[in-house]
């Protein structure tokens, strides 16, 4: 527990590495995976990544926000464990309801004061946000400007994602129609990123998986050279594993700014619902 005894608190969505969660006590809501059996896990819990990719061939499963009484149950978990007051980061409130739920059960929390950030990205980027709540709060940063301090840090953030297969997406309801269409047909693949309001809007266009890859290393780059320091973050997930250290490479000798930190990460399940297993994403957050 930190000396502030503020508690951190995050939905799966926001793709925050595990060993950081244990070692800062994060505690997490996880999104639901929903089949049409009826049977429902809860991401990164009672089903992993691997066995969402494995049930493909069955299945596109739907995601749901966690509900309402699950949100409070760990806000009250952590005022049970000592915690004072707390701070919630969550994933754009452009693509999920949890931010706004969160912000629901949080006001309805006597005696426990509760911060809900919208991060207005997803996945690996989000979690750059948590890491910030996490080292604000541990500076000492009093509870009462942690707000303005994460709005800066969310400003500061950007993800780029590209994927192999657009269907994930579509069936999702990620991305239009039109969208999906130019990709399947003219092999086209967008660049998708957040805009300032958390949707998901195109960077770029290229043809090509392999053209992708290099053109999000370039965006990424460019993006990092607007700062002097920068952290920077790659997600891959299992099936786009092996080019990893090559896009790491590729990128580390592309940012002129000082990199203070490079993070790694997978795909948790409840993201790989919507972007299918053949995904690259990035994140660079200025310092």
């Amino acid at each position: 527990m930190n000396k502030q005894r503020i508690a951190i608190i995050t939905d799966s969505g926001t793709d925050t590495d595990e060993d950081f969660r244990k070692e800062h006590d994060i505690r997490i809501m996880p999104l639901r995976i929903i089949y049409s059996d009826g049977s429902t896990f809860s991401s990164g819990i009672d089903i992993s990544s691997d066995e969402v990719v494995r049930r493909f061939g069955e299945e596109i499963p739907t995601t749901s926000l966690p509900s309402p009484h699950e949100m409070r149950k760990v806000l009250e978990q952590a005022r049970d464990d000592g915690y004072t007051k707390a701070v919630v980061v969550t994933i754009a409130s452009a693509l999920s309801a949890t931010n706004q739920t969160a912000r629901m059960v949080a006001n309805e929390m006597e005696g426990f004061p509760v911060l809900v950030v919208d991060s207005k990205s997803i996945g690996i980027a989000a979690g750059m946000v948590v890491r910030r709540a996490v080292e604000y709060v541990e500076a000492g940063v009093p509870f009462e400007q942690l707000e303005e301090r994460l709005t800066q840090s969310v400003e500061r953030t950007d993800v780029f994602f590209a994927v192999k297969s657009l269907e994930y997406l579509y069936k999702g309801g990620r991305i239009n129609s039109a969208i999906y269409r130019l990709g399947s047909i003219l092999n086209i693949k967008p660049i998708l990123t957040c805009s300032k309001e958390g949707y998901y809007t195109i960077a770029k266009k290229v043809r090509g998986w392999g053209k992708a890859l290099d053109t999000i290393v370039g965006v990424v780059a460019e993006k990092a050279n607007g700062f002097d320091r920068v952290r920077l973050a790659l997600c891959c997930t299992k099936a786009t594993s092996k080019v990893r250290s090559l896009l790491e490479t590729r990128l580390r000798s592309q940012v002129r700014a000082e990199i203070l930190e490079f993070l790694s990460s997978s795909l948790p399940p409840d993201l790989i619902v919507h972007t299918g297993p053949e995904l690259v994403g990035m994140g660079v957050q200025g310092a």
